[in-house]
């Protein structure tokens, strides 16, 4: 197994468990302890868990979706606002999780469009409005970040067609390769592209790098990305190369 792949499956059992032990880890993965060691202190450095002294216990860290939207929130916003100005009247637009979707979600408020989600947050933005038409993707829900995942989400992607996904990341890699820190979140992105004539991603400039572990895809499957004026110009050069259209907000 990559170190990569075993770091995003020591993640989500800490997601799922809330904490673990190095023991249980290395016995799960069927490696030694110092391996699990050097993984756990390599997500630490990333600030993605948080080591507990005593017993060799971790516990994750991760931030609630309550503390992570008012986050960078200036920034969030103005890609929001420019993400609307992309959608029209009947677009089907597919709407992914994160903080800086739910805004793009409020932006759409009153628009004549129809939109696709797995993200509560985006339908507790759009509940109430009589001029959009919401599609809620059914999965298991995932209450730490207000979103549903698994096999039932992937089977209904299958089935739709949308004219924009709006995706959101954990960071954009110098190579232009999008990235995730959740494995379940990674099958529901791909099957949000593959049902989409067109892909944008929304990543304010702190997800240069960011903090993904796992790959979603390349900048080839994506059309477009929309950041912050300071975000990292190397990696933007990266994607334009790349043919991805860079839209700064």
């Amino acid at each position: 197994m990559l170190t990569a792949t075993r770091q995003a499956k020591i993640l989500d059992s800490l997601h799922t468990d809330g904490e673990v032990t190095v023991e249980d880890l290395a016995g799960q993965f069927g490696v030694s302890l110092s391996t699990i060691r050097r993984d756990l202190n390599a997500l630490s450095a990333e600030g993605l868990l948080r080591r507990v002294r005593g017993g060799g216990n971790i516990e994750s860290d991760h931030v609630p979706f309550s503390d992570v939207e008012n986050q960078q929130r200036p920034e969030k916003l103005r890609i929001a606002t420019r993400a609307a100005t992309l959608v029209k009247d009947g677009d089907v637009v597919l709407i992914d999780i994160g903080t800086t979707t739910a805004l793009l979600a409020r932006e759409l408020r009153g628009r004549r469009i129809t939109v696709i989600t797995s993200s509560l947050a985006v339908i507790d933005e759009l509940r109430e409005d009589d001029a959009v038409e919401l599609i809620v993707l059914g999965g298991a829900v995932r209450k730490n970040y207000n979103s549903m995942v698994g096999a039932l989400t992937q089977q209904a992607l299958a089935e739709i067609r949308a004219t924009t996904c709006f995706l959101g990341t954990s960071g954009i890699r110098p190579d232009g390769t999008i990235a995730d820190t959740t494995g379940m979140e990674v099958p529901v992105k791909l099957a949000m592209i593959a049902s989409s004539q067109r892909t944008i991603v929304l990543a304010d400039a702190s997800k240069f790098p960011g903090v993904g572990l796992l790959n979603v895809c390349g900048p080839d499957m994506i059309t477009a990305v929309i950041t912050n004026e300071d975000a990292d110009a190397e990696t933007l050069a990266v994607l334009r190369a790349k043919g991805v259209e860079v839209m700064t907000a």
